[in-house]
């Protein structure tokens, strides 16, 4: 299922318009309130990968950023502006300067629970190399989806916030021999492996295992770097926790996204 958006009462649906080093953007719907989370493409890129999946810019509620990092924010300001959508972001974000004038802008607070019609949102506050980056927990009637990525460390604080969820977008971003024997220079590879950086796959297992598996019906496999990491490695780490099983897991990719997928 990828073109239609999927509906109905007490579901709960999320898909990728793309996850990696260059471009990130999530769609999360109950079928009747749509939200976008970050906007890492080009206008147009944007554009025709919502239409890929059932929706029209001027469908969206909302757009929400995580934080400013352009593989995130690059097409926040131009869609904003050409739709006249609502942005969600927390001060600290706005002020990096890097979104331009935005014509609805609201202010969260990290850990201040907050609603757009249907879902309810929780910014949850991560360690991560922006200025005040978050993560998002989103709620639909007994439904709860965790967004995490971007986040160098698995936290006391994230591993409290995102247990209980029914579907989880996990950053898997790095492992750790490939990013040491790869291309980035030596300060690159010390931000990316840092309390920071992002999460390695072993990381992401270990956050996985703390966070408890019977609720989750979905684990999504994300933001995978193009020179440190492969799906395979990703899934390599986490199976061993389903005990073989790797029907509840999914990759998100760079250029295919990921199609709708919902929790009932």
């Amino acid at each position: 299922m990828s073109g239609k958006v999927p509906g109905g009462r007490g579901r709960l649906s999320f898909a990728s318009l793309g996850s990696g080093s260059k471009g990130n953007a999530t769609l999360v719907s109950d079928g009747e309130t749509h939200l976008l989370v970050d906007c890492g493409f080009t206008l147009r890129e944007t554009e025709r990968r919502l239409a890929r999946l059932g929706l029209h810019p001027r469908q969206l509620d909302a757009l929400l950023v995580t934080h400013e990092h352009g593989d995130h924010v690059r097409g926040v300001g131009p869609l904003a502006r050409r739709h006249g959508l609502s942005v969600y972001l927390t001060p600290g974000t706005w002020l990096s300067g890097r979104l331009g004038e935005l014509p609805r802008r609201h202010w969260i607070t990290p850990q201040a629970r907050f609603a757009v019609k249907g879902l309810t949102i929780d910014p949850v506050t991560v360690p991560h190399d922006a200025r005040e980056p978050v993560q998002f927990r989103i709620e639909a009637g007994e439904r709860r989806l965790g967004l995490l990525t971007d986040l160098g460390h698995p936290s006391a604080h994230v591993v409290e916030a995102f247990t209980g969820c029914d579907g989880l977008v996990l950053e898997c971003n790095h492992d750790p021999r490939m990013l040491a024997e790869g291309p980035y220079p030596a300060s690159l590879k010390r931000r990316v492996g840092g309390d920071w950086g992002h999460l390695a796959n072993g990381q992401a297992a270990w956050l996985l295992a703390r966070l408890g598996l019977d609720r989750l019906q979905r684990i999504v496999c994300s933001h995978l770097s193009e020179h440190n990491n492969r799906p395979e490695l990703a899934l390599e780490a986490l199976v061993p926790l389903l005990d073989g099983d790797e029907s509840r897991l999914r990759v998100a990719a760079q250029d295919a996204g990921l199609a709708w997928q919902t929790l009932g």
